[in-house]
């Protein structure tokens, strides 16, 4: 692959291997990741040997700490610790760190080299791939970022083995939207292979994570800045987002609610059939994974629709399904047809 989409998929961080020299090296993680993997990370990356002097800052877990606050924190120990041009930046850690990590190495001195390393299924298969950085401004979720490549990812599938179970299932979600957008054959896999990827079979984690990364980075090699294709990868977001937002639930739950939205308005409007909607129900359904939610009005979710960054021209964007893996984006949806939409996913709680 070509330089910025280099996936190394591996079962341990020993294989790590920086080639380029650096002055300093810099790895943001969390509380949560520190305690189980800091130390002996860093004993992997085989960095003391060369004279290069590792740092480390700690952000609290959650997305409370994607913010200017955060970030201005991390730039000020940048500075102190006379990080320059020649240094680099490692997130270690999900979505969270690699979003925030990501932002900082592109604009520390109008950018310095960053490397990915992602611990959470939604990170390895989703956030870390694709250049995307950001951190929020009060409630409105990414608003401040940039694209931006890493130097690699370099993803340990043991740390899956770590996560809450209800963390993990957050990740299935993801993983379940690239089947819906471009693969009907990895749905049935999916399907087929529940049980073991539950037990988190290793061999099924790897293949997971690899397809799943193989097609976005395919999406993304098209269009890298969102203008076109790469719009598809939002299908279940622009509606989840104000579940995310409004509800407090976890990404990966709610891009599902938000996945289930989109198919129902699809299946009223006959973009898809009864059966292949079903399907995809059941497909969230056995892995309990939550499509219906409660107690959100749906003029508050609407409204944080509205807000969405992928809006244009004063119009909602929304990703829907137009067959079975196929799906394109409209923005002809009436707001009466929106809010029915999400009233009916609510009521079936």
């Amino acid at each position: 692959m070509e330089s910025g989409y280099k996936v190394y998929i591996k079962k341990d961080f020993n294989e790590i291997d920086i080639k380029k020299n650096y002055d300093k090296v810099l790895v943001i993680t969390d509380e949560n990741v520190k305690k189980l993997y800091i130390n002996d990370f860093i004993r992997t990356l085989n960095l003391k040997k060369k004279n290069i002097n590792i740092k480390q800052y700690i952000i609290n877990p959650g997305e409370n700490s994607k913010n200017l606050k955060v970030y201005e924190d991390i730039f000020k120990f940048c500075i102190e610790n006379e990080l320059s041009r020649k240094s680099l930046i490692i997130a270690l850690g999900g979505g969270v760190v690699g979003d925030l990590s990501g932002f900082i190495a592109s604009t520390y001195m109008r950018g310095i080299d960053l490397i990915h390393c992602p611990t959470t299924l939604l990170s390895q298969v989703d956030s870390s791939i694709g250049g995307k950085t950001g951190i929020n401004l009060g409630n409105y979720k990414n608003v401040i970022g940039s694209f931006y490549r890493p130097e690699f990812i370099y993803i340990n599938i043991n740390t899956l083995k770590t996560l809450s179970y209800n963390e993990f299932l957050s990740g299935i979600s993801e993983v379940i939207k690239y089947a819906l957008i471009c693969d009907y054959e990895f749905l049935d896999y999916l399907l087929k292979n529940k049980d073991k990827i539950l037990n988190l079979d290793s061999g099924c984690l790897i293949y997971i994570v690899e397809k799943c990364s193989n097609i976005k980075i395919n999406i993304v090699k098209k269009d890298e800045k969102e203008s076109g294709i790469r719009k598809i990868l939002n299908l279940g977001h622009t509606f989840g987002h104000g579940i995310e937002k409004l509800g407090g639930l976890s990404h990966g739950f709610a891009v599902a609610i938000g996945t289930h939205m989109a198919f129902k308005l699809a299946y009223k409007k006959g973009y898809i059939n009864k059966a292949y909607y079903e399907k995809v129900l059941s497909v969230y359904k056995s892995y309990d994974i939550p499509i219906t939610f409660d107690g959100i009005n749906s003029i508050d979710i609407l409204k944080v629709m509205k807000k969405d960054k992928k809006n244009s021209f004063s119009k909602i964007n929304l990703v829907l399904p137009t067959g079975h893996s196929s799906v394109d984006v409209v923005d002809n949806i009436d707001e009466n047809e929106t809010i029915n939409v999400i009233e009916e996913v609510r009521d079936e709680f």
